[in-house]
């Protein structure tokens, strides 16, 4: 079988954490497997749809490297849409209410008050039409077997329909409801597998019918745990999670993506170089049931981790063009991002304010000054310089070099010194330590 997924967006806002792991899902599982990874934009939504947000998805999901292999949208394909259903409507499968939300809402709450499940009760094919009022459209679950599939995460589900209401799949103004066009197009496109949130189960129950009835076998399903953070569930409306903060963060993409492969699953978080690495690690039988906790820190973490790992070849199409290779591998353990970089190589090449430094440390740095003058920088100046200053001065650990490092960088850390002093050569270092020493 040749396997196909897809990720299905809204473009009513950005891509979220939450939304990028499912594409980012269905992208591996694809991949894994040879298959089809389609992006399909669920615009059906006039009034929230906007092709700005279309624009940013598919901006953001190249950004993450995860392009499709083919792109629709639902709002180009409302023919197909209208067919399908008027078959639907010729079946019996899609039938007209006229209540209104109001009378739905009170009738809800009569069942609550009695007990019962507050399930859609049809009316009777002979019940009278209230007078012009439009109706809109349900589809008619069939009650007799219960709904039974094994999901790729959740094992064996079953639901039993009559506990389940009649969805509702146009309004009265024509306009379609997510579950019926979805299912039109799975079929229409030949989608053989469904990743999604574990939200919507109950969806997929009533999906299954809607697959059946237009006489399609429905496709696998895979549902995941939800991703959670600190504030509960992970939503558009917490936009410091978005992709659109991350980039501008400066997060490298497969730092992210490393981590959103791997959060839910019995499998380590790996820094990867490749989406074919993370492809290639990807199973379902590894997810787990309880919600994964998304936390932005650690996409910090592996981003870090990322960065240490990256080969010059790979990283000097994204450097200015004055770095070398000596440069990133001396300064690449120390960064958390890639911007990180520019401000070391200022450090190596370019002009620091001294430091502000007590009385004491002033007069360390000034005799460092005097001996960086006469040690020998062709070999290592670094511990040339600090065995020379522990034996006229009598400090040691901290008390020694964390005011040379302060004179020479002008910060409390950073990369290790003797790979620092070599590069930034002798001049620089002793006309900082002067500069220190003056202040």
């Amino acid at each position: 079988m040749t396997v196909t997924t897809r990720f299905a967006p809204s473009p009513t806002g950005r891509l979220h954490v939450g939304n990028i792991r499912t594409a980012l899902h269905n992208y591996l599982f694809a991949r894994k497997h040879g298959g089809t990874f389609i992006l399909r934009i669920d615009d059906t939504d006039r009034e929230r749809s906007t092709k700005e947000f279309d624009e940013a998805i598919r901006d953001d999901l190249a950004w993450m490297g995860l392009d499709p292999d083919r792109l629709y949208r639902q709002s180009e394909r409302f023919d197909l849409y209208e067919r399908e259903f008027q078959r639907l409507k010729d079946a019996g499968r899609v039938y007209a209410c006229y209540e209104t939300p109001e009378e739905l809402d009170v009738r809800r709450k009569v069942l609550l008050g009695r007990g019962l499940p507050p399930v859609y009760e049809r009316k009777p094919a002979d019940a009278p039409v209230p007078e012009g009022r439009v109706p809109h459209w349900r589809f008619r679950l069939d009650h007799d077997e219960p709904i039974l599939w094994n999901d790729l995460i959740r094992g064996e589900q079953r639901f039993d329909p009559k506990l389940l209401s009649d969805p509702v799949v146009r309004r009265e103004d024509g306009s379609w409801l997510y579950l019926l066009p979805s299912v039109i197009d799975d079929v229409d496109l030949d989608v053989t597998h469904i990743v999604r949130g574990e939200d919507h189960v109950s969806n997929s129950a009533t999906q299954i019918q809607m697959f059946e009835a237009l006489g399609a076998s429905p496709p696998s399903f895979a549902h995941e745990a939800l991703l959670v953070a600190a504030e509960g569930k992970l939503s558009k409306r917490l936009g410091s999670y978005g992709a659109e903060h991350l980039r501008a963060e400066g997060i490298e993409p497969i730092a992210m993506l490393s981590l959103l492969a791997r959060i839910g699953t019995s499998q380590p978080v790996e820094p990867a170089t490749r989406l074919d690495d993370l492809a290639e690690g990807f199973d379902f039988s590894t997810f787990g049931r309880a919600p994964a906790h998304f936390d932005p820190h650690d996409v910090e973490l592996v981003n870090a981790r990322v960065l240490h790992n990256l080969d010059y070849p790979a990283i000097a199409g994204r450097l200015s063009d004055d770095a070398t290779e000596e440069d990133w591998l001396l300064l690449r353990p120390n960064l958390e991002r890639l911007s990180d970089f520019v401000g070391w190589l200022a450090v190596l090449r370019g002009e620091i304010d001294p430091p502000e430094l007590s009385h004491e440390e002033r007069l360390l740095v000034k005799d460092a000054a005097a001996a960086a003058e006469n040690l020998d920088w062709s070999t290592e100046p670094w511990r040339a310089l600090t065995d020379d200053l522990k034996l006229t001065s009598g400090k040691k650990g901290r008390e020694l070099f964390h005011p040379l490092r302060l004179a020479l960088t002008g910060r409390d850390s950073g990369p290790e010194m003797a790979g620092l002093v070599s590069r930034m050569g002798k001049e620089r270092a002793i006309s900082r330590f002067e500069a220190a020493a003056r202040r």
